[in-house]
């Protein structure tokens, strides 16, 4: 199953670094809780607190509404008598948000190819994380193709190519400006006659503000439905981050476009704040396949939510 964990030695040392990461910053993220309640008292003023350093760390209005209600709750119960139990508490209602969403991306072996459809604005990392799947995938023994369906930029092939060297995966390309539907079509079949496990089809970067383009990905999924209607079998989001509350209008334009079946959230280090992923989990409860802090295969791992909440509280500790 590929939302498994990698090795263990691997992947706690992933969660090692996306909580250094993710602590870097002035954000709720690295504020000692102690400073809401100085005195240890948790009361409403120090909800009021907890309830802007939510907002400006992009977990946005109405998740942030959804965590300090359950917080109130509880206050009024007498359950927050401390510290501890205000972390406690904030630590429970997060992972409450999260954990529908941990859902990993298995691919069925009853569908050769497995089509997965990747989508996103430019700059989100959509690329690198191709290629980064595609490693993974390889690492669990499928077979893998890559489809460059971004004809509108010489780069994009380009980039793609380097990644099916690297990963010595075949990639299906035309040249520049070709359709996409047809690359990615021309692809499939390719898949097909190969016995090809996965198909990985990159798309061109864009705003989702741009009809044509939304239309062309719809276009995209007609065609490929038309040789095999239960395909694509994943059309997933690449979210970068440091977008912040634009990276929850982008999910939302692109899975009420397409329907989206998962999410793989980057760059979550440098300057992101981690927090928008509660909002985007919380309003549209799409899968998070996989989270990614930086360039290399081992950087993007499965989403687990209990281990991202705990790096989000983790307040700059190592323990």
């Amino acid at each position: 199953m590929l939302g498994k964990k990698d090795k263990p030695a691997e992947h706690q040392g992933f969660i090692k670094r996306l909580r250094a990461r993710l602590n870097r910053g002035d954000s709720w993220l690295t504020y000692d809780l102690a400073n809401l309640a100085p005195g240890g008292r948790i009361d409403e003023d120090a909800l009021e607190e907890l309830e802007s350093l939510l907002v400006m760390a992009d977990v946005g209005i109405d998740t942030t509404t959804r965590i300090i209600e359950e917080l109130q709750k509880r206050l009024a119960r007498k359950e927050l008598k401390d510290l501890e139990s205000l972390r406690l508490g904030l630590r429970r209602s997060l992972v409450d948000i999260l954990l529908p969403v941990e859902r990993p991306l298995d691919i069925d072996p009853q569908h050769r190819p497995f089509v997965i459809l990747m989508v996103g604005v430019n700059g989100a990392g959509k690329t690198t994380t191709i290629g980064k799947m595609a490693r993974r995938f390889r690492d669990h023994g499928l077979s893998v193709m890559l489809a460059a369906g971004d004809t509108f930029r010489a780069a994009a092939v380009e980039q793609l190519q380097a990644w099916g060297q690297r990963n010595e995966v075949p990639v299906i390309a035309q040249q520049s400006g070709a359709d996409p539907a047809a690359v990615i079509f021309d692809a499939w079949e390719a898949a097909r006659a190969r016995g090809i496990d996965v198909l990985l089809a990159d798309t061109a970067g864009r705003l989702q503000s741009q009809q044509g383009l939304m239309d062309e990905l719809a276009k995209i999924r007609r065609v490929i439905s038309r040789r095999d209607e239960t395909a694509p079998h994943e059309i997933m989001l690449v979210l970068d981050a440091s977008q912040g509350q634009n990276a929850l209008v982008q999910a939302r334009k692109f899975h009420d476009a397409l329907g989206l079946t998962g999410i793989t959230v980057t760059k979550l280090d440098g300057t992101a704040k981690g927090g928008i992923l509660l909002a985007i989990a919380n309003e549209l409860q799409v899968p998070v396949r996989f989270i990614g802090i930086g360039e290399s295969a081992e950087d993007m791992q499965p989403f687990v939510a209990e281990e991202f909440v705990d790096a989000l509280l983790a307040s700059g500790r190592q323990d």
